[in-house]
């Protein structure tokens, strides 16, 4: 199985991923020479590990019949200053009070399933490769 997505360049240092007849946006801060109309690529990558963890905690929920109105999680990051590297990510998931006891270290493990979270702590081969375009060819895998 294979994920293939074009990454293409609309304008400015606007920078989109098409994957499934969607496109992911991404833009630079004003200050970075962007028109800051999306989030940063880095900021789409710390968003997909809060979204991943959050769809395994919402149909945790969601099989046992718990209420998610007040579901939410909040994500720290911290920053390693001498790297300029995320060192930790906190996820946090805040729960509606009615949440019973008996699934609080359930619904942490749920969220640890996460695809995302297990990419980046056993990462894959990540190649990097350049080629001309012939100008047929849109796709060059």
């Amino acid at each position: 199985m294979e994920k293939n997505l074009e990454i293409v360049f609309p304008g400015g240092k606007r920078v989109d991923a098409r994957i499934n007849g969607m496109t992911v946006h991404t833009d630079q801060y004003p200050e970075e020479g962007g028109e800051g109309t999306a989030p940063e690529p880095f900021e789409v990558f710390l968003a997909s590990i809060g979204t991943c963890a959050g769809i395994y905690a919402l149909d945790f929920c969601r099989a046992r019949d718990i209420p998610t109105d007040d579901l939410s999680i909040s994500m720290k990051c911290s920053f390693d200053e001498k790297t300029f590297r995320c060192s930790k990510i906190e996820l946090n998931l805040k729960l509606p009070q009615e949440f019973p006891d008996q699934y609080l270290k359930a619904v942490v493990r749920s969220m640890d399933l996460c695809s995302v979270k297990k990419h980046i702590m056993e990462p894959p081969i990540m190649e990097l490769n350049a080629s001309k375009s012939n100008g047929n060819d849109p796709d060059v895998f």
